[in-house]
């Protein structure tokens, strides 16, 4: 990452880490959901009527979604140092926006599907 002191590439390499831990954990347990859910037979209307209001599902949603918010842009940055030779604040700030739009995106389809 041309630019970035040690320091900042440390950071960023440890938040991706951190954020990759979380989401694994994060995909397996939303896999089980699925499977119980089709092996169950419920329906849309079934699953929506255990998610409203339910603010575990709500917690654990949004954990996803910060986790996703955090790694994706991560690595967004290095593709687009690497491949669009973007560098510098520019490509940090581009990077910023695309997990400012996922965050809110994310958060606001959990809150659609909890309240």
């Amino acid at each position: 990452m041309h630019g970035m002191s040690l320091r900042t590439q440390a950071r960023l390499w440890y938040w991706q880490r951190m954020s990759a831990t979380a989401l694994a954990l994060c995909v397996f347990v939303h896999l089980g959901v699925i499977i119980y859910a089709v092996h169950s037979g419920l329906s849309a209307a079934a699953i929506l009527g255990r998610t409203r209001g339910n603010l575990l599902f709500g917690a654990f949603y949004s954990v996803f979604v910060i986790s996703c918010a955090i790694h994706v842009p991560i690595g967004l940055l290095r593709i687009a140092e690497e491949w669009l030779h973007w560098r510098g604040k520019f490509a940090q700030a581009i990077c910023l926006v695309f997990s400012a739009g996922l965050a809110l995106m994310g958060l606001r389809a959990v809150y659609g599907v909890v309240s």
